[in-house]
């Protein structure tokens, strides 16, 4: 599993910059070219097995990534219509918490105020994540219960969030 976290924490960092570019190109939106790109690594992660070497990673990952658009605006156009019609219902779970990683560590050691004043800087999104996560210590199927998201888009958004709080936390140690 750590060794997993690992690889896909090295994955997310290569090609995060790449596909989220596309979708911003794509959607003109910053937070749906986020939630997509977070969906197209977790999709990414849950498909791993499927993708063929012959092909550049980052191909394979763009082109998931623009079906996962194409998707979103279905749905979005289905959605307004259900509304419309006075119907909406959706719900997905799944359990599988890992062991803390690197990251996790060095939130866990940091004291509560700084800690606070960092989760602070970060989008709101992920500040929500990390809430339920550390300070209500919910598992990643409640977290995706609550929030109304697939489990596999709260782990990426959640891994996403402790790089990026794990970063400011470094950032902040080395000025102070």
């Amino acid at each position: 599993m750590s060794g997993d976290q690992k690889a896909y924490s090295q994955l997310l960092d290569r090609y995060w910059p790449e596909v989220f570019g596309y979708q911003l190109k794509r959607t003109r939106n910053e937070n749906d070219a986020e939630d997509i790109t977070i969906q197209t690594f977790a999709r990414a992660f849950d498909k791993l097995d499927s993708y063929d070497p012959q092909y550049a990673f980052n191909t394979w990952l763009v082109t998931i990534s623009k079906n996962l658009h194409v998707d979103l605006l279905r749905r979005r156009k289905r959605n307004v219509l259900e509304q419309w019609e006075n119907n909406s219902n959706e719900a997905m779970k799944r359990v599988l918490d890992e062991s803390p990683t690197v990251e996790d560590q060095l939130i866990i050691e940091q004291n509560l105020k700084t800690l606070l004043e960092n989760i602070k800087k970060l989008k709101t999104g992920y500040q929500q994540v990390l809430e339920l996560r550390f300070f209500r210590e919910m598992s990643y199927a409640e977290i995706a219960l609550e929030l109304d998201e697939p489990i596999g888009n709260v782990k990426v958004k959640l891994l996403r969030a402790k790089k990026l709080l794990a970063s400011l936390i470094t950032e902040s140690r080395k000025q102070g």
